[in-house]
């Protein structure tokens, strides 16, 4: 990435000599670097006294706008997910130019910041528009955050390991016994390593277990998923054992209304990060160029107070 500095030279003999002599020492002789000759219109002075306090002012609005400069594009490379470098590079404009041309061919913003302001009343329009910014920053921001943290939750629930995850999307109505008075089904995560030893022991754990009524549901990497079906009497004396085999009872219920609410969640979820997306791109292009734009103009002013106060 390209460093640029900001320099303001004594104009001695003249502004023109004073901009051959740097050209040649920095430029020609040397290669130190590429210049660019920046024209700021005639701003208005003030007295020694004001200039001394926006000087201290100007420093803190600069470390502000750049903070939220910095925020706008992080939060832009957040929102892409995962885009190439270039992807992000094409939303980062100002103006509509590339940052470091915008920089290098700046031209003041006499609409946006009229000259015949004192220098104080520029500082705190450019402050006061950049915090409106930040402010929307914050709100938007936290509007598609809930959206992306819920649907993160919900994938979660569907894409951990059978120890954690909502285990409705792995069975259907068929694998359960319902609506009895006296049987009910389990649902039994075992590890794959032991599983021959569930097949030879889970009738065992305990009495009135109906035989043969394990089946394999699902299995994932470390882990295998069993139905099992006995008494309701003895369901805590059934997972009281089983635990000290290492077979973990998952508590679960079967509910296709709670199934299909979850799917349907899920889908309006999805449509609801969809319709933010786009307009929550479009704005953070805009208000980087905003702010970038706005964090030059109080670059320049530094430069330009600190120029007459030495």
């Amino acid at each position: 990435m390209a460093e640029f500095w900001l320099i303001s030279a004594p104009g001695e003999p003249t502004p023109d000599r004073a901009w051959t002599i740097l050209q040649d020492k920095t430029t020609r002789e040397s290669d130190l670097s590429k210049n660019h000759r920046i024209h700021l219109p005639e701003l208005k002075i003030g007295t020694l006294d004001t200039l001394v306090g926006l000087s201290d002012d100007l420093g803190k609005t600069d470390t502000f706008v750049e903070s939220v400069v910095k925020k706008i594009a992080s939060y832009l490379a957040d929102v892409l997910e995962g885009d190439s470098q270039e992807k992000l590079s094409e939303n980062l404009k100002a103006n509509g130019d590339d940052p470091a041309r915008f920089l290098a061919n700046f031209r003041w913003d006499v609409a946006k910041y009229p000259v015949k302001l004192p220098l104080k009343n520029l500082s705190e329009i450019i402050s006061k528009q950049v915090s409106q910014i930040d402010a929307d920053l914050k709100s938007r921001s936290q509007q598609y955050n809930q959206v992306r943290s819920n649907l993160q939750q919900l994938e979660r629930r569907t894409t951990g390991n059978l120890m954690t995850r909502n285990l409705g999307d792995l069975v259907t109505k068929e694998d359960f016994i319902i609506g009895s008075d006296y049987l009910t089904t389990l649902l039994v995560v075992v590890p794959k390593s032991s599983a021959q030893e569930w097949r030879m022991t889970y009738e065992k754990l305990t009495d009135m277990v109906v035989p043969r009524s394990s089946k394999l549901v699902f299995e994932d990497g470390d882990h295998s998923l069993f139905t099992v079906t006995l008494f309701r009497k003895v369901v805590d004396e059934f997972k009281l054992h089983a635990r000290e085999h290492k077979f973990l009872v998952r508590d679960f219920a079967y509910d296709e209304n709670a199934q299909d609410s979850d799917r349907n969640e899920s889908q309006k979820l999805e449509a609801e990060k969809r319709r933010q997306f786009g307009p929550l791109v479009r704005w953070l292009k805009v208000n980087f160029s905003e702010a970038f734009t706005a964090w030059v103009h109080i670059k320049m002013l530094r430069v330009f107070v600190e120029s007459v106060l030495r």
